[in-house]
């Protein structure tokens, strides 16, 4: 992503250091035991129960907490987070830090810095936003940090450095620092079950973080994970500012003017760009291909799921595959006329042909007619699971094509946005090796 510039209004990124609360090792059984992927990515009921049975002070007892209440929930995990806080479980570094974090497995190896990022809205140009959100996500996030005081799991953003070919590279910048860091003592490693070695430094040194400050201001993110922690953050802000936040209390105050990201230089280390896929609970296969009625072409494809997704992969055009009841379809070159009705024509050719675009806008809305909120669409990551979820709950499942990360770009450049879940960059940060909390919160 281009470099805004030094003369940007709004002074590109601000990256502060925080005293991050981390779990003590020796109160937990292993640190990799007790982190989870983001919120988003652990499949339920499944892996929720898999992760809270890997030790009892598991992260996703605070990002995820169990209870029929909304209220309770969060609640419950305000609580927990302070019985762990108070028992020495979690503990605060003791100086103010930016984290240099790698992720490796293999040949894949990612390094980025997590920080407090100043809070911008889109139209600063700062941190652009790349899909819509769900507003009932939104909320109940926003419910889980006032409850809590806390950001829990950091977003993923990438920047396009300079690769450490400037001046600025070369000496005191950003990716000088974290070459620098990774060369000391982490302050933890772990391998969690999905293969990933990670580890994390701490950078405290005022000069260091300066480098860091002056490289980051001339340059603008992209959100590639985390868009409704993001519009998250963004809302608490403005009930922070408009008085509209009493519940957070007066010891809130600045807290909810940055956010926890991790920032990654994908000049130096890209990202990885997936599909994320739908589940469609009441809506059996059967079913979804006889309201089809002429819109689609449709093929039976045979398995198992690799082929499957690979004859998806070589088909040109729009294209899904459908799969429940054990059988999967194909389904490719819809109707023009049904395009020509359902999608909007004030947006780039590029957002037209996006296969989120026509699943959401022609199938979706139209043909199947099916809400687009939580209980009657599902997201998932990994294929497999979807295939299976929907297999167990007698539904469908539609796989997608993954966007290439220039579409992504460029749309998220013209200010517009994709469809809700329409990628999954990666890797992803584990979430509960560093957490932001508020130090001086009533409930601390």
């Amino acid at each position: 992503m281009r470099s805004t510039g030094p003369e940007h209004p709004s002074g590109g990124l601000r990256l502060a250091p925080f005293r991050g609360l981390r779990y003590a090792p020796d109160r937990v059984g292993s640190l990799a035991a007790v982190t989870s992927p983001p919120y988003d990515v652990v499949v339920r009921p499944d892996g929720l129960h898999h992760l809270q049975t890997a030790d009892p002070h598991n992260i996703v007892r605070l990002i995820l907490p169990e209870a029929a209440d909304p209220a309770v929930r969060h609640r419950q995990a305000a609580d927990t987070l302070r019985r762990w806080t108070a028992d020495g479980v979690l503990v605060r570094d003791p100086r103010p830090a930016v984290y240099v974090y790698e992720q490796r497995r293999g040949d894949l190896l990612q390094r980025g810095l997590i920080g407090a990022l100043r809070l911008s809205p889109p139209e600063d140009g700062v941190v652009l936003p790349h899909e819509d959100v769900m507003p009932e996500i939104v909320e109940e996030r926003a419910a889980l940090m006032r409850a809590t005081g806390a950001n829990l799991e950091p977003l993923l953003l990438s920047y396009r450095g300079d690769g450490g070919d400037t001046e600025e590279g070369a000496g005191g910048g950003a990716t000088a620092v974290v070459e620098r860091a990774v060369t000391g003592t982490p302050l933890l490693a772990t391998v969690t079950e999905d293969g990933f070695a990670h580890r994390l430094w701490s950078v405290t040194d005022p000069g260091e973080l300066a480098g860091i400050d002056r490289d980051l201001a001339r340059h603008q993110a992209l959100i590639a994970d985390g868009h409704h922690r993001w519009a998250t953050y963004l809302r608490l802000r403005a009930e922070q500012h408009t008085g509209c936040a009493g519940r957070t209390g007066s010891a809130s105050a600045g807290f909810w003017d940055r956010g926890l990201v991790l920032l990654v230089d994908t000049a130096r280390h890209p990202l990885r760009v997936q599909a994320i896929h739908r589940v469609l609970p009441r809506l059996p296969a059967a079913e979804a291909l006889a309201r089809l009625d002429g819109t689609f072409r449709t093929r039976p494809v045979g398995g198992p799921l690799p082929h499957a997704l690979r004859v998806l992969a070589d088909t040109p055009g729009n294209a899904f595959l459908l799969a429940g009841s054990g059988a999967f379809h194909l389904l490719h070159d819809p109707d023009p006329a049904l395009l020509a009705r359902t999608i909007r024509s004030d947006r780039p050719e590029r957002w037209r042909r996006l296969d989120a675009t026509v699943l959401h806008s022609a199938l979706l809305d139209s043909v199947w007619r099916i809400p687009d909120h939580s209980g009657e669409i599902g997201y998932l990551h990994d294929a497999a699971d979807a295939v299976a979820q929907a297999e167990r709950l007698e539904g469908s499942a539609i796989l997608m094509r993954p966007v290439d990360e220039d579409t992504v770009r460029e749309l998220a450049r013209q200010g517009v946005t994709m469809p809700r879940k329409s990628t999954s960059f990666g890797p992803k940060p584990a979430t509960g090796l560093v957490l932001r909390t508020l130090e001086n919160a009533g409930h601390r």
